[in-house]
């Protein structure tokens, strides 16, 4: 029998259970490795509240394979009131940095190309965009250079990042 969506929306699938999430970032840190091998110095930040989980995530896997020498960092894109105003916390010199800008779910794009305006200004020497699911939804030029996992969604659909002891992705 076929399943209407209002069926799925109230019954969240799982797409990945904590095995498969940790394997998708055990993955993306071996990417990154690979990509920027020639580095000395690599700037991981997720942007708040999935993304800087997953940069946490990350940075500790790639802190256990790589010879980079690493800072993380926090990425607040503040949407409020007409006001797009982007942070980064703690405050870093990042003139001339390799910086990997990390997010849970790529939406639209809006939140990683606000994000990125402050790389931009900052005049880094090379940014890269990193998500765990990307829906395919772009209404914004942000492609992101590392993906986890691309997952072609309706616009009603929903995915949802927990990260906690057993990291899971749900689509609903």
């Amino acid at each position: 029998p076929l399943i209407s969506n209002f069926a799925l929306m109230s019954n969240p699938i799982l797409i990945l259970n904590h095995t498969q999430v940790k394997h998708k970032i055990t993955r993306l840190a071996w990417q990154i490795y690979e990509q920027h091998f020639a580095e000395t110095e690599l700037i991981i930040c997720g942007v708040y509240n999935g993304g800087f989980v997953l940069s946490q995530r990350l940075f500790n896997k790639l802190k256990e394979i790589s010879h980079f020498n690493l800072t993380h960092a926090g990425v607040y894109v503040n949407r409020t009131g007409g006001m797009n105003e982007v942070s980064i916390e703690p405050d870093l010199d990042l003139k001339g940095k390799t910086v990997i800008l990390c997010d849970d779910v790529l939406h639209s794009g809006k939140t990683l190309a606000l994000a990125t305006t402050l790389f931009i200004k900052a005049d880094v020497k090379k940014l890269q965009c990193l998500v765990l699911i990307h829906r395919n939804h772009p209404n914004f030029p942000v492609h992101p250079a590392l993906v986890g996992l691309s997952l072609a969604t309706t616009l009603q659909e929903h995915i949802e990042v927990k990260f906690g002891q057993e990291d899971r992705v749900y689509l609903s």
